[in-house]
């Protein structure tokens, strides 16, 4: 089964776009091959929902974090070799040795550069084998145990590749070009379609868990689903520097989280935060949040930044309650989601606000299954699903005033906030008095 997402969610998290500013991709894009950027691309859309598979790539990446390997092939040289393997030759030795034997003639009869092109293509190909072997034979005990590298291993000391040992690289003589030609592109196909594309696996491994160590990021562990729980001690946003980090455990006894603070307190940084580990940690990619646990989920949704729709003719309101709708599509659908609101129904006066976010808030909360963060301004609902609901947990983001400014400590706190400072900020601004003058 795929994990279920969709694009408002992952640009409500920034998660996917190569070029998009302090996107989640270009933390990670640190790839040395065009091969290996397509590869991080596919992992970015395709997230796991078996526990094995997730902690098995998640150790992966952890080996190349704490052996902090480099990229062992210069991209000049594996430019030239992908470029030359891209080509197609002859299933006949003497054919693509007539082939060669051309282009010889006509290289140094009238320049033709087909025949230099072809020989730096084999030449950098050995090349690119002889160190990828060398970078195998030393790659410590300690890895974690997966077919591609065993494969890989193997097909280099296996007997397809004995030839390597003797391989000349220093000009070798035309029909000695033309048999490597044939070897590398005709006899042993699919073990260089399968050597590519392990290189574009290390090339990931290596760009991430680069990204991992540069950022101090962490490795989660994936669970069972039926164990319902998210934990983690630490959890911030992976593209902030000096982020605050906070702890979070939601289970099936406390399966919803209601969030309350002022404007800039945090709110959305954290809600993101959060959307942001659970999403890379069913990748089995490092996460900004330590000691993290997580039970996989069917998948994963948010309604933070919700446009309106002008040529469908939607309200901001309208829009906010169809992306609730669909939402709770998928939950009576039965499916174990990670849900996150922030500031249910904002585009709607504060009466009806109050009475949708209680009522939404109390109906989610009875699906054990699913968790869900749910943000608001408006504290009196906390006070009445406090009543009515015993699963629920109250934090909020603290707002300290210092003389007439605020401060923010990004700090998770039990309870319901009570602070109100709009009209301070307002007047701090000095608004009404522009106004007035």
């Amino acid at each position: 089964m795929s994990f279920l997402t969709d694009k408002q969610t992952l640009d409500d998290l920034n998660i996917t776009g190569k070029f998009k500013p302090q996107s989640i991709f270009s933390l990670f894009n640190g790839t040395r091959t065009a091969g290996g950027e397509r590869l991080l691309e596919q992992m970015f859309g395709q997230p796991l929902s078996d526990p094995a598979a997730i902690n098995s790539r998640s150790d992966l990446f952890k080996y190349f974090h704490h052996h902090n390997l480099a990229f062992p092939v210069d991209s000049a040289i594996f430019q030239e070799a992908e470029s030359y393997l891209g080509g197609n030759t002859g299933s006949s030795f003497l054919a693509i040795a007539a082939n060669m034997l051309q282009k010889k003639f006509l290289h140094l009869a009238v320049k033709d550069e087909r025949f230099e092109h072809l020989q730096r293509g084999v030449l950098a190909t050995i090349e690119l084998f002889k160190i990828l072997q060398a970078f195998l034979q030393n790659i410590g005990s300690d890895l974690p145990d997966t077919e591609q590298f065993q494969a890989v291993k193997a097909m280099f000391n296996g007997p397809q590749m004995k030839w390597l040992q003797q391989a000349n690289q220093q000009s070798p003589a035309l029909f000695q070009l033309a048999r490597y030609d044939h070897l590398i592109r005709h006899t042993l196909r699919n073990e260089v379609d399968e050597i590519l594309t392990f290189i574009y696996h290390l090339d990931v491994y290596i760009a991430v868990s680069n990204a991992a160590r540069a950022r101090n990021l962490s490795y989660a562990k994936a669970l069972p689903k039926d164990r319902y729980v998210f934990q983690t001690s630490a959890l911030s946003h992976p593209a902030l520097e000096k982020a605050v980090a906070n702890p979070l455990t939601l289970h099936q006894d406390q399966n919803v989280l209601f969030l309350t603070g002022a404007n800039m307190a945090g709110k959305s940084t954290f809600m993101k935060s959060l959307g942001i580990a659970v999403y890379m940690a069913h990748m089995g990619f490092p996460v900004a949040a330590k000691d993290m646990q997580f039970s996989v989920r069917d998948g994963l949704y948010t309604s933070i930044n919700v446009p309106d729709n002008l040529n469908l003719g939607y309200s901001h309101f309208y829009a906010e309650v169809l992306r609730v709708k669909m939402v709770a599509e998928q939950v009576a659908d039965g499916n174990d989601l990670v849900v996150i609101f922030d500031e249910l129904f904002k585009g709607t006066n504060v009466k009806d606000a109050y009475d949708a976010t209680l009522a939404v808030t109390k109906e989610f909360s009875t699906y054990y299954n699913s968790l869900f963060v749910i943000s608001t301004h408006i504290i009196e609902v906390g006070d009445a699903l406090k009543l009515e609901c015993d699963n629920l947990q109250f934090s909020y983001l603290p707002t300290i005033m210092e003389g007439s400014v605020p401060r923010y400590t990004y700090k998770l706190t039990t309870g319901i906030t009570s602070d109100r400072h709009g009209m301070l900020i307002i007047g701090n601004e000095r608004i009404l008095e522009m106004i007035e003058d």
